[in-house]
């Protein structure tokens, strides 16, 4: 554990560390009323200072484009009136979620009379590092709060100004409500130094979420001390069987791909079964090149580009694991279901696969076999989410397999104790 004494001579993340463990303590044990009284001041706080978040956005923006920035991760970056409103609704469907601190998770009285509980407490302070999507720092923040957690927040330089703006702007709604401003803190410096603290700040930080690209993500695991929440890069696979209905596969694909492509569960891989690639393929390069995606085809694909709209290209070794986040699609024919979970299962990085088709026989192998956070039946990619799923505004999607898996609400978000009561027991 990182000393404290004197605290002064402790770096600027440090002392941001030892705060937040202040303010950790602080809101443990405070009821829902206080923390939700405090979301629903930083909802309305982000709505009626939009025009001072726009602006600070509007820089990091103009720098992006000034460095030949992809419009895609421009997109992650952007932050509107609309979008702040959207963010500012997130933050009061969360203030609407029940406060899983204290829920007793299991419970019961022992044959010598003793009283045993199992219930649910904040982790404590929870880290996140996060690229170029600022509206990560208002989602963190208000589930961190819920649960009763303090959260630092290490979004990416490019994104300083608008995060520096959203952060003031929810320590004073914070801070106003009565709770401490301390809950929710920006991690001090923009260099990578503040990040390598942060992730050695074993003993402050009682967890690190990062989320981001794969890079990013590998840095964190691989480097940190401190307790790591993988969230993984979404390699996102739609398998079409031989007995879909094309409408609805065609429906499915498009949104999955296209309906927002710069974030981690649109799809990336189309997979199509032999016995209905003649029907499927044509309409779908025909939809997809409509959506302006570019579809990197194995052979069987190509074979079927001629006359319809879409760019399509040769794939190579390097597609099958590509996260393209961009209006780019992988697309190979398989010849059976078994063949498509062995391509899945060689190439995800197991976020979430879907499967259209009207066999149930079918479903219900493809949900047995693959082994991601989300099996899709009949349902695109893009509901892997935690609003999608009633969650409130998820803090990242865990593709690991202890504690937290899929979209992380607010029950992600803690940890348990075990309460012991007796009339004087002694053993």
């Amino acid at each position: 554990m990182t000393s404290l004494s004197p605290l002064s001579d402790q770096s600027p993340v440090i002392q941001a560390a030892y705060r937040s463990r202040a303010a950790a303590a602080d809101l443990a044990p405070l009821p829902r009323s206080a923390k939700d009284d405090a979301l629903l001041a930083i909802a309305d706080a982000l709505e009626v200072r939009t025009s001072e978040i726009v602006e600070a956005n509007a820089e990091d923006v103009a720098k992006a484009r000034a460095v030949g920035t992809a419009d895609t991760v421009i997109d992650r970056l952007t932050l509107t009136p609309e979008r702040i409103r959207a963010i500012a609704g997130d933050v009061r469907d969360v203030a609407a979620l029940p406060d899983p601190v204290g829920e007793v998770v299991r419970g019961s009285t022992l044959p010598n009379g003793i009283d045993l509980r199992q219930v649910r407490v904040p982790l404590g302070v929870v880290g996140i590092i996060y690229e170029a999507r600022p509206n990560v720092t208002v989602d963190a923040a208000a589930l961190c709060l819920k649960s009763g957690n303090a959260v630092l927040l290490r979004g990416s330089a490019s994104a300083y100004a608008s995060n520096t703006a959203l952060v003031r702007v929810l320590r004073d709604a914070v801070g106003g409500s009565g709770l401490p401003a301390d809950a929710v803190q920006l991690v001090p410096g923009e260099s990578r130094d503040s990040v390598r603290e942060l992730m050695r700040a074993r003993g402050m930080v009682d967890v690190l979420i990062p989320r981001g690209g794969a890079s990013l993500i590998r840095t964190v695991v691989e480097e940190s001390t401190v307790p790591v929440i993988e969230t993984g890069t979404g390699n996102c696979h739609v398998y079409v069987d031989a007995q879909a209905d094309i409408d609805m596969a065609v429906a499915i694909l498009v949104n999955s791909k296209a309906q927002r492509p710069s974030v981690c569960n649109a799809a990336e891989t189309l997979l199509v079964h032999r016995d209905i690639a003649d029907a499927f393929l044509p309409r779908a390069l025909d939809a997809l090149g409509d959506a302006g995606v570019t579809v990197h085809g194995d052979e069987r694909v190509l074979a079927h580009a001629d006359g319809t709209k879409a760019k399509v290209v040769e794939a190579t070794a390097d597609d099958w694991e590509a996260e393209y986040l961009s209006y780019d699609i992988a697309a190979a024919v398989v010849d059976s279901l078994d063949a498509a979970v062995a391509h899945i299962r060689l190439w995800t990085s197991g976020h979430t696969e879907a499967i259209v088709t009207t066999s149930q026989a079918a479903a219900r192998r493809f949900t047995q076999l693959v082994d991601s956070t989300t099996v899709a039946v009949n349902a695109s990619t893009r509901f892997t989410d935690g609003g999608q799923f009633g969650f409130g505004a998820e803090i990242g999607i865990s593709t690991q397999k202890l504690h937290a898996r899929g979209p992380m609400g607010l029950p992600e978000l803690t940890s348990t104790k075990y309460i012991v009561t007796g009339d004087g027991h002694i053993r």
